[in-house]
């Protein structure tokens, strides 16, 4: 059985571990909550929180930009549908800054639009004598807004055998919304031992694809033709079917 998982979470602080330099490392947090904005039943904004948990005041800078994806892989444009203001803002120690997300277009009458909202933080001059890396944090809210059209999950699994024992496993996401995989189990049909398990995070787009490669400890049996998933995603617990290509 797969674990559970946090569904979502009210708040994210953001760190940003690098190795250290022999001359030193200087680094900030800051929190933003909520990590996902949805806009739902035709609302064309929302707020975000960015908290400063610093000793020092923080300058951050805000985008949006617009999501889409191309052969499985996330692509990121600059776009004039929506916009966060206020784009510059310093947060003093301990401090707060409401930020507001807005749609300058209407809702898609059928699909969901997706977006990026970005947070970046803008590092200011290092105190004397400060020798070594400064490090800008830079967060990245996905921002979904809902079509008009009634949401319609429709997902096409399929799987297909790989050089050196290896298992591809694809999914079409045919839906109108997107589809955000915690982690999955696949099994083969009839073989009870055979199983190849990811927990790897990822967001497939409505009307977009994606794909991943497994590496299963034991090889996949040679008259397997069906397998079965267990996968946690933000639409729920989906158990199905999957053909096996050759």
């Amino acid at each position: 059985m797969i674990p559970n998982r946090p569904r979502a979470a009210a708040s994210a602080v953001v760190f940003v571990l690098l190795a250290a330099m022999s001359t030193g490392l200087g680094a900030g947090s800051f929190q933003v909550n909520p990590v996902r904005i949805e806009l739902r039943d035709g609302a064309t904004s929302s707020a975000v929180i960015v908290r400063n948990g610093g000793t020092e005041p923080v300058v951050v800078q805000t985008s949006v930009l617009a999501w889409a994806q191309a052969e499985g892989k996330d692509v990121y444009a600059p776009t004039t549908e929506a916009l966060a203001t206020p784009p510059i803002a310093t947060i003093a120690p301990g401090g707060e800054q409401v930020l507001r997300v807005g749609l300058r277009r209407p809702p898609d009458p059928k699909r969901e639009l997706a977006f990026r909202l970005y947070v970046q933080e803008i590092p200011g001059t290092p105190q004397a004598g400060f020798q070594g890396l400064q490090v800008a944090l830079r967060v990245g809210i996905p921002v979904f807004v809902a079509p008009l059209a009634p949401i319609a999950r429709d997902f096409d699994w399929v799987a297909t055998r790989a050089p050196e024992g290896s298992v591809r496993l694809a999914v079409r996401n045919r839906g109108n919304v997107h589809l955000q995989v915690y982690d999955f189990v696949l099994r083969a049909a009839t073989d009870g031992e055979f199983e190849t398990r990811e927990a790897q995070i990822a967001y497939v787009l409505a009307g977009e694809s994606r794909e991943w490669i497994l590496r299963p400890a034991k090889p996949l049996p040679a008259a397997a033709s069906m397998l079965r998933l267990t996968a946690h995603t933000d639409a729920g617990e989906i158990n199905a079917s999957v053909r096996l290509d050759p």
